[in-house]
């Protein structure tokens, strides 16, 4: 199954999301059938940003939205942990500080884009300003609605630096993150996590797919497109995220790039310390 052609969102295509069943998981029907698929994407991954950084020509954004407990924490948990730190960058986006707010929406978010190499993972984003802030009605319409195209430029900014983007919503129900909240409460190590505004921004659900449906829409691009990922299973939604990344990379053809030395001559600065290195064990 290419889940790529399966869950892109077309250009200029409508969303939606309440006719995208969240609980889909093709041909798989547990966690123990898609383990092993999920495994061979994620080691494929690691090779694929080895040469990647090596190369230090091309990079990666990877942008992660969805509701609360929707599980953009344990895509990044489940399946980028497994790559080398030096090369993976990985920043959260929450409520704007007072400095953030006195630049415009995208600057906060331009500093943590990826440099040549690098792959970055955007927990929550820009996309936050045509979302949350639409919801509540933090900024006018004529301010937010205006957002679209900036981003759509941003972006393509960004891809003609080198850099590739996927975005994924994280797409679950209304029962499953009631669910996911309960074990939350029932999980001494996950209590953390719980805040009141699981609840008091639960009852703005149709306000947020109502955002995000027009955010999708506005925003999917031929070189910049939206996956809209069905997330109540979290194995599936791993295993579908790892290969629509895993494709993207190959896409790349990414290889290990020449050396930027002379070999001849390091050969000969090798040998020189090796016959050095010989004479001093023998004189001893």
């Amino acid at each position: 199954m290419n889940y790529g052609k399966k869950f892109v969102v077309k250009p200029g295509s409508k969303v939606r999301l309440g006719k995208i069943d969240p609980s889909h998981t093709g041909k798989h029907t547990s966690p123990l059938t898609a383990a092993a698929d999920t495994a061979k994407q994620v080691e494929r991954m690691d090779r694929l940003q080895y040469l990647m950084y090596a190369g230090a020509s091309r990079s990666m954004l990877i942008i992660l939205q969805g509701l609360d407990a929707a599980g953009k924490d344990g895509v990044v948990r489940h399946l980028f942990t497994g790559m080398n730190p030096q090369g993976i960058k990985e920043f959260a986006f929450k409520e704007p500080t007072h400095e953030e707010l006195a630049h415009d929406f995208l600057w906060r978010v331009h500093r943590c884009t990826p440099g040549k190499g690098e792959v970055a993972i955007f927990n929550r984003s820009h996309y936050e300003d045509v979302l949350v802030v639409r919801v509540h009605k933090l900024v006018p319409r004529s301010v937010w609605s205006r957002r679209y195209d900036a981003i759509n430029a941003f972006e393509t900014m960004l891809i003609e630096n080198g850099t590739h983007i996927l975005k994924f919503y994280l797409h679950i129900s209304q029962d499953e993150q009631l669910t996911r909240f309960r074990l939350r409460l029932e999980d001494p190590a996950r209590r953390w996590k719980i805040s009141e505004s699981d609840y008091t921004e639960r009852e703005l659900w149709p306000k947020y797919i109502e955002a995000y449906e027009d955010a999708i829409a506005l925003t999917s691009t031929k070189k910049a497109p939206w996956y809209v990922i069905p997330s109540n299973h979290k194995w599936f939604r791993n295993l579908a995220i790892s290969q629509i990344v895993v494709a993207a990379m190959d896409e790349m053809r990414l290889e290990v790039p020449p050396p930027r030395v002379d070999l001849a001559a390091i050969w000969q600065k090798y040998h020189a310390a090796k016959r050095a290195a010989d004479g001093s064990r023998s004189a001893h």
